[in-house]
């Protein structure tokens, strides 16, 4: 059995292309460095992690492959093409991962421009997998969700109740393998699916709920850009000044 990382950065982030800028964002600097080589070097680094499969936009294969040779990525055991949506980008990663991996073995799917999970969080989903075949890395809400299905008449969910889903999101290999099989066949498309916790249960499977830490937000915006660039910067600022960083 190994623990293996699918970190799936197939897209192209036209939300933070600009005519200066044409490279997709998750090779975007943050002081010098490629912002998917931070996200590949949290699970490079951790001593439980086995191995590394990439989903990489299929224009930037062969730089992918530079990349992990520069950073010395020696976990990196594959790179995959990308596909036209994020869930066709895992399930080509994790068809590589079944090829050369045991079926109980666990992936933790992550996205490739979240740089900034903490390295307990990556451990508590390997935990929590062994113990409850599943792990979705989630943080409480702290304000209120409005689900807006009836136009001027939304839910309201109890805020103690709810919980926004970030990644990793975690299971055994056989069964988000056969998971993607299944609805391959009957929805194409992943219609309305998001997200491998939304994969899972629009197939009646039960999820487990592991706390993140509120850091570990994705990049999709400019903003979360220049975010991204002060957690990286207090993350580095921990490792020189021992820094205590908070939850």
């Amino acid at each position: 059995m190994s623990n293996i990382a699918i970190i799936f950065a197939g897209g192209s982030g036209q939300r933070l292309i600009n005519s200066e800028n044409k490279l997709p964002k998750q090779f975007l600097e943050i002081y010098g460095k490629p912002i998917i080589v931070y996200t590949l070097e949290l699970f490079q680094y951790h001593n439980l992690i086995d191995k590394i499969y990439i989903s990489t936009n299929p224009n930037y294969c062969e730089y992918t492959r530079n990349l992990v040779e520069k950073y010395h990525l020696s976990k990196v055991c594959g790179i995959a093409k990308g596909g036209k949506t994020g869930q066709d980008s895992i399930y080509n990663a994790l068809k590589l991962a079944n090829k050369e991996n045991s079926d109980d073995s666990i992936v933790l799917i992550h996205d490739g421009v979240r740089p900034n999970v903490a390295s307990e969080v990556i451990t508590k989903n390997i935990k929590n997998t062994i113990k409850n075949g599943s792990a979705i890395t989630c943080i409480p809400c702290s304000e209120t969700i409005l689900i807006n299905e009836k136009e001027n008449n939304p839910i309201i969910p109890q805020r103690k109740n709810s919980y926004i889903a970030q990644a990793p999101q975690s299971f055994h290999l056989k069964d988000i393998f056969e998971a993607h099989e299944y609805t391959r066949k009957i929805n194409p498309n992943y219609t309305n699916i998001v997200d491998s916790c939304t994969l899972f249960r629009s197939l009646g499977k039960e999820v487990s709920i592991v706390l993140g830490n509120r850091g570990n937000i994705k990049i999709t915006t400019i903003e979360d850009l220049y975010l991204i660039r002060s957690l990286i910067r207090y993350r580095e600022d921990i490792k020189i000044f021992g820094l205590k960083l908070e939850k």
